[in-house]
């Protein structure tokens, strides 16, 4: 009999991350054109986010990313463990941000909500699941290590950790 891990199910590194429920933040309809985000700017044009000028007079709504940050509710974690994470905070969490920053500069949707430090362990928040694939893989290929994830296609959530020990 298969055990219940409450709709979690382990997936393996190469296998494609795809959408299987509705995200209920992204929005239920088209939004007007152009729509401009008051909390970042990100202007909402030809169906899709992007970081261009708004012009006046602009609609404006809170985007999904800022949704997600301001309710507290990632859809992606990176757990880093590890005494090597000790040892390269610096250096880890800046390929962090890096692999943020690349992402968010083409998808304005994609960004960290946040890192929580202590000790020889840091936790990532993401606001969507491809950003937390994208930055647990760059960990793994930049530090090797060991990486698994967990992903509960009932809430669309990723749970990634990357570990190292030396």
């Amino acid at each position: 009999m298969k055990a219940d891990r409450g709709g979690w199910r382990p997936i393996r590194r190469e296998q494609l991350l795809q959408e299987f429920v509705h995200d209920s933040y992204k929005a239920k309809r088209k939004l007007s054109e152009p729509t401009r985000c008051p909390k970042c700017g990100a202007v909402y044009r030809a169906g899709r986010w992007t970081w261009e000028k708004a012009p006046a007079g602009t609609n404006e709504t809170i985007c999904p990313a800022c949704h997600r940050i301001q309710d507290r509710f990632p859809a992606g974690y990176v757990t880093i463990t590890g005494s090597f994470f000790r040892e390269h905070k610096d250096e880890i969490l800046n390929r962090v941000r890096n692999c943020e920053e690349r992402e968010k500069a083409e998808h304005p949707l994609e960004r960290i909500a946040g890192i929580e430090e202590s000790g020889d362990r840091a936790l990532v928040t993401t606001t969507s699941v491809h950003l937390a694939r994208l930055i647990s893989e760059a960990l793994h290929d930049s530090f090797k290590g060991n990486l698994d994830y967990s992903y509960n296609q009932q809430e669309n959530l990723l749970r990634a950790t990357w570990s190292r020990a030396k």
